[in-house]
This record gives C-alpha cells, sequence and structure tokens, in this order.
C-alpha cells in the first residue's frame, strides 16, 4: 500500500468536509435581481424566450418586490421600456419617464430596497442603437450628453447608482461630471467597463424590445477575443470616476473577471445574462441536466472567478435554494476592497 503523505480526497470523504474547506461561498446579499418595467397597468407579460421572467407595470412590479424582499433580495437592476421611440431617446430623461416613475414609487414603498437604474439609450431610441446616429454611423461624443442627462434624472428619482452600459467612449466622465454638478456627489457608477458584443444578449433585446433595426453592436461593445482590451476599458473608466466595474456576459468571461480583480483590486461585478439564465431553462425543461445543481455550480464558479455580486434573473430562486441549504452557502469571509462609495454589496 502507498504511505503517500498528500491525499487530497481525504477532504473531499463528505460533506461537512467539504464544505468545511471550500474556497468558494456567496450569499443572497451579493445577488442582483434584473427587472423590465413598462408603461400600463396590471401589466405582467412573461417574456417568451425568457422562462419564468416578464415585464411589469409598476403596480405589478410593487407586488412582485414584496416577494422578492421575503426572499432576503436586496439590490435590483431597473429596464425602462417606454411608449414612445424616437431618434434622441427623449423618453430616457425624461422625469415622467417609466424608469424614472417606477424608481420613485420603488423608493417610496421600500426604501432599504437598492436601486440600480441601467444608463443605455437603445430602449428609447427608434432604431435600436446605444447611441445617436447619422445614417448608419453610431455617433460617440453627440451621445455622451444625453447619457448625462439619463443618469442624473435617475439620481433625481432616487436611484441608489447608476449603470452605464453603452460602451461609448468617455460616458462615464460625462456622467461623473453631470451627477457632481447637479449635486449628486454621493452616487456611485457601476460601470459595464468590460461588455462583450455576445450572441448571449438575444433574449434581453426580445424582453426590453431594443434590437437594432440596422447593423449590430460590434463597433461600440467589445469583441469576445480580447482581454488585454477589456483592462484598457477597465482602467479608462476607473480614471473617468467609476466606482465598481461590471464584466458581461458572465460564464463566457471568467478569466475577464479574474484579470480585473486581480489587476485593479476593485469590486467587481458580473452579469449572468439572458442567454445564460434561457440556455440552463431551456436544458433542465428537456431533462438534459438538473437545473438547481447547474445553477449552484455555474454561480460558484462566477463567484470562484471574482466577482464581488452577480446580477441573475435566477436570484429569487437562488435565494429559495440557498434558504433551503440552511447556510451552506453562506459567505464564509467578507473582503474589503477599497471605493469611493460607502455602498456594499
Amino acid at each position: 500500500m502507498s504511505h503517500s503523505k498528500s491525499r487530497p480526497r481525504r477532504l473531499r470523504r463528505s460533506e461537512k468536509l467539504r464544505d468545511l474547506v471550500a474556497e468558494t461561498s456567496f450569499s443572497v446579499e451579493r445577488l442582483i435581481m434584473p427587472y423590465f418595467v413598462e408603461e400600463g397597468e396590471r401589466v405582467k407579460a412573461e417574456i417568451e424566450s425568457m422562462p419564468g421572467q416578464y415585464r411589469f407595470s409598476i403596480d405589478m412590479l410593487l407586488r412582485e418586490l414584496e416577494e422578492l424582499e421575503s426572499f432576503s433580495v436586496r439590490h435590483i437592476l431597473l429596464f425602462g421600456i417606454p411608449n414612445k421611440k424616437d431618434e434622441r431617446a427623449s423618453q430616457a430623461y425624461d422625469e415622467r419617464g417609466i424608469v424614472q416613475r417606477a424608481v420613485r414609487e420603488i423608493k417610496k414603498n421600500f426604501p432599504n430596497l437598492t436601486v440600480i437604474t441601467d444608463v443605455c439609450l437603445c430602449e428609447y431610441m427608434s432604431h435600436g442603437h446605444c447611441g445617436v446616429t447619422r445614417g448608419t454611423e453610431i455617433l460617440n461624443d453627440e451621445t455622451l450628453p444625453l447619457l448625462a442627462q439619463t443618469a442624473v434624472s435617475h439620481a433625481k428619482a432616487g436611484a441608489d447608482l447608476v449603470a452605464p452600459s453603452d460602451m461609448m467612449d468617455g460616458r462615464v466622465r460625462a456622467i461623473r461630471v453631470a451627477l457632481d454638478e447637479s449635486g449628486f456627489t454621493q452616487i456611485p457608477i457601476l460601470s459595464y467597463a468590460a461588455k462583450y458584443a455576445s450572441s448571449f444578449y438575444s433574449p434581453f433585446r426580445d424582453a426590453a424590445q431594443s434590437a437594432p433595426i440596422f447593423g449590430d453592436r460590434k463597433s461600440y461593445q467589445m469583441d469576445i477575443r480580447n482581454s488585454d482590451e477589456a483592462l484598457r476599458e477597465v482602467k479608462l473608466d476607473l480614471e473617468e470616476g467609476a466606482d465598481l466595474i461590471m464584466v458581461k456576459p458572465a460564464l463566457p468571461c471568467l478569466d475577464v473577471i479574474r484579470r480585473v480583480k486581480d489587476t485593479f483590486h476593485v469590486p467587481v461585478f458580473a452579469y449572468q445574462v439572458s442567454g445564460e439564465y434561457a440556455m440552463l431553462k431551456a436544458a433542465s425543461e428537456k431533462g438534459c441536466i438538473n437545473e438547481r445543481d447547474a445553477v449552484l455550480e455555474v454561480m460558484s464558479s462566477i463567484f470562484r472567478s471574482g466577482a464581488q455580486a452577480v446580477i441573475t434573473y435566477y436570484a429569487k430562486e437562488l435565494a429559495s435554494w440557498l434558504r433551503e441549504d440552511a447556510g451552506r452557502f453562506k459567505l464564509a469571509t467578507k473582503r474589503v476592497y477599497p471605493t469611493s462609495s460607502s455602498v456594499s454589496f
């Protein structure tokens, strides 16, 4: 018989031992639930490409948030779907816009809920792109004032964080200056700094009704083949005033999450996007995987890569599973990362 001093299997013999030495763990406090809010009343419309996800009117979203709070999920990300779209995305920064009204109602009824607002123009543009256009060209600098105006309108409504996802160069600086000049120096910016042009966004475009009517978004979203470029994007956004960094999508970019975390030592969030969610749902419905086990495995891999928090459409289900596990996946240690904001996750 071998008398090897090193036998890694010794620490895998039981579930209790495996839990004791697990390197990665997470808790419900690290989950962010995305929601789509649209005009109207008593609207709860299921999104066909995202089973179990809905577009809500404000009144129905408030009912939904009561249930979310019962699961102890404390953070949401809000996307707006207006009734009218135009070539200047005017509903994006209208003080009576759908997101602005929703934020005011949410903060009035759920003051302890962290409300993050997506700052982008694609849902509000008649052409579906994230910026102002001239012909088929997406104009960078002409878009920045509209993004800044949108962010300020969200802050005025009561948003806790603003999250620019457009990928225009210089938008973080434009938003930071506009927020500061409007008296919102305390509002953090969660920048989608490394947002890749991904095929996994398709269900989202169905949900948000934001598919571009011409071309694609590859001239402003990142090339999936690049990771050095992601570090340059993150560095620029931090220099411009970003407080938190987003990597999107999550599962195809675990290496990028790790590189960003190790390089900059700032809070890094990951977005488990619509296509990742839909793929897991489809495999589960076909009996190819055990949904609960597969989702926990995927989430563990995202947190293992270095994510501080994860935006996921599975947030409610994960909260339920974590509760059932009686703390098995509870966060074992909390690291403190330097940030200019007072928001903690």
